[in-house]
């Protein structure tokens, strides 16, 4: 169990949690919810021992191991799939462990008690499974959304956001008791974010996750821990529950801080009329006590919400856009175009909600990047409609944005580029006054976005985006940065918008909330995808199962190619010359071959029936192994299993030492 009682935490001079008691048990799966800034980071911070309690008491069992996700970028040369194995530091340690042990086992082979620990150490290798690390591991990569052929490329060719998928998979390897998450969606795509959820649903350890994706925590979550106003307080349920409770809860708050302040009054009111009455002095009095002693409910604080709205568009031409047989990709210098999409011919119409749907790598960003006039199109046409406006929030915020402007010498320079058809007020201070309106006031507005976190960045590009009053919003990964209650408001802005929508996101919430139809992007083409996001679940899975499938026909394909190959090139017929001297010449080479490659193929079978026979012995004393066994018998065991460790490994190659003398003869 978790506890924190009257636990006081600072970071500098600000108070984030004063007083605050609560208890998570053992299993639970537990979002952590509350405002950016509220203290949620820094209280995982105090999870993971890198910031201690102020005040109060702090209890976490010391036995308990612990998983989370890195923050740095994985900078190695590593495969994927090792990087992701390394994650298991049980497996980790015990095959450190195991590595001194065989050292010391080397130098004294006859010491029984090294041959027990040498023993117990093949034993605990077992139980922690060393013999499926690599298929876990390579589940979880793969799940990740990462393809088959990815698996042994070394960490650092991957992008940034497919490396903090590979910490995400790595922290998932570990073995542990608790596991933190702290904005684990932030990379993920939908299909990839299914497979997480079904797998943290199955996670058996407590759990405790950050996120401001309300479907994502009402799917792996069953308590819900709300930080505000330096307190933490408990709900059982999901996200959507707390919502529910906590929405009831203030009502009541709000009710019983009424009928106080009305009872409040009312004493007073008795006090001021009879204070100055010897007759009702004594009564008075009492009330004065009662007054003192009376425990005030709190008026209810109103949470500042973020709120914003898109101005009307000055004009909503009718098709926005045209997309004729269109190719979509990249230009690579020195090289051909990269491909990314073919044969592109839609319309985007005045009012149309569309959420572009498809897995990472696909083609999305390439789609909305090209019609952001970011990329040109390969080849076709795109044509726009007169006056079209387009407002684009790039993925990658600092796409748009400069790292070393501020975010008021974002406005004044988006400003003068506008010119004359800007319709806001231009000004400096009419430009701070704007800014504020988006939560940047005072001397944020000074300050180099560079530094900013990714919400602050995200709600600079919205309010750059609104500024500029555009007729069509292209949304890229919008939410990535914004908490919950920033999500929300760019909901309701975006279901108020009068203009025509195209959104990129993982956020199921957002999606269902603001788009009518979608257009799904896959296997290098773009069409409508007929039915809802629950469809589209479904058609994930299916997909999956797909791949699945064509990768093992593709195996399979590829063995019966290579052993017809093999059959054709041994029966083909040899090349005879004319003359007859030639002919026996080729027979004489022939079996000179044949009678060279008789003892490495009696050697090959005859170290193929000791490979079969030291295997079947390996695993007879493995499962020896498991079992209790006096300390003689164990280190006897480990011992034999050391040898036929070593034989086997032997044997391996010198198998393919004749493998490639057969070929060589062959050839």
């Amino acid at each position: 169990m978790i506890t924190l009682k009257n636990v006081i935490l600072r970071r500098s001079a600000k108070k984030l949690l004063d007083g605050a008691t609560v208890n998570l048990n053992p299993g639970e799966k537990v979002g952590l919810v509350g405002r950016n800034g509220a203290g949620k980071s820094s209280l995982f911070a105090l999870f993971n021992g890198t910031l201690h309690e102020d005040g109060g008491d702090f209890y976490i069992p010391k036995q308990w191991r612990m998983a989370q996700v890195a923050q740095d970028m994985p900078e190695t040369e590593e495969s994927a799939t090792d990087f992701v194995v390394g994650g298991d530091t049980r497996l980790t340690e015990l095959r450190a462990t195991l590595a001194a042990i065989e050292a010391a086992y080397a130098e004294n082979p006859d010491d029984a008690d090294i041959g027990m620990e040498l023993a117990h150490a093949y034993t605990d290798l077992a139980d922690a499974g060393e013999h499926d690390a690599v298929p876990r591991a390579q589940a979880l990569v793969l799940g990740l959304g990462f393809k088959s052929h990815e698996l042994d490329e070394p960490v650092n060719s991957f992008s940034g956001g497919w490396r903090m998928r590979l910490q995400l998979a790595r922290a998932l390897m570990c073995p542990s008791d608790l596991l933190l998450l702290d904005e684990p969606t932030n990379h993920l795509d939908l299909d990839a974010l299914v497979w997480l959820e079904a797998w943290l649903q199955k996670y058996a350890g407590t759990m405790i996750v950050i996120s401001h994706d309300r479907e994502f925590l009402d799917a792996v979550t069953d308590v819900t821990l709300h930080i505000a106003n330096a307190q933490l307080t408990r709900y059982g349920g999901n996200y959507s529950k707390f919502e529910d409770m906590r929405a009831l809860q203030m009502e009541q708050q709000q009710v019983a801080f009424s009928k106080q302040q009305d009872k409040i009054a009312h004493l007073q009111k008795f006090i001021d009329r009879f204070k100055a009455k010897a007759s009702k002095a004594k009564q008075a009095q009492s009330r004065v006590k009662a007054l003192e002693r009376m425990e005030r409910v709190a008026p209810l604080l109103a949470e500042a919400d973020f709120t914003f709205e898109f101005k009307e568009p000055g004009n909503i031409p009718n098709p926005m856009l045209s997309i004729d047989n269109a190719s979509f990709g990249y230009e690579i210098e020195g090289e051909a175009p990269k491909t990314i999409l073919r044969g592109v011919s839609r319309s985007v119409l005045a009012g149309q909600r569309i959420g572009i749907l498809g897995a990472n790598g696909q083609g999305k960003s390439t789609l909305v990047k090209t019609i952001a006039r970011e990329m040109g199109a390969l080849a076709g046409q795109v044509t726009e409609g007169k006056g079209l406006n387009i407002g684009y929030f790039a993925q990658q915020e600092l796409d748009v944005l400069r790292p070393q402007d501020n975010p008021l010498e974002h406005m004044v320079r988006m400003a003068r580029e506008l010119g004359s058809n800007a319709k806001e007020a231009t000004g400096e201070q009419a430009l701070r006054g704007y800014l504020g309106s988006f939560n940047f006031s005072g001397d944020m507005v000074k300050q180099p976005v560079g530094t900013m976190s990714g919400g602050e960045k995200a709600r600079l590009v919205l309010a750059m985006m609104v500024w500029q009053r555009p007729n069509l919003l292209l949304l890229d990964e919008p939410t990535n940065h914004l908490d919950l209650a920033t999500r929300e408001a760019l909901a309701v802005a975006l279901n108020e918008f009068e203009g025509t929508l195209m959104l990129v996101s993982h956020d199921r919430a957002l999606l269902r909330s603001v788009c009518d139809e979608f257009w799904l992007v896959g296997r290098g083409v773009v069409t409508d995808f007929d039915g809802d996001l629950d469809d589209y679940q479904r058609y994930l899975l299916d997909e999956s199962k797909r791949l699945r499938e064509e990768a093992k026909v593709a195996v399979r394909e590829a063995d019966a190619v290579a052993a017809a190959a093999a059959a054709a090139a041994a029966a083909a017929p040899v090349k005879s010359s004319n003359t007859p001297e030639q002919r026996k010449q080729d027979a004489q080479e022939r079996q000179q071959r044949s009678e060279q490659a008789k003892p490495l193929k009696k050697e090959i079978a005859k170290i193929d029936e000791r490979m079969a026979a030291a295997s079947a012995e390996r695993s007879t004393l493995e499962a020896r192994l498991a079992e209790p066994l006096p300390p003689a018998e164990i280190a006897d065991a480990g011992k034999r299993l050391k040898a036929l460790n070593d034989e086997i490994a032997q044997l391996e190659e010198r198998w393919l030492a004749l493998s490639d003398q057969l070929e060589a003869l062959a050839a």
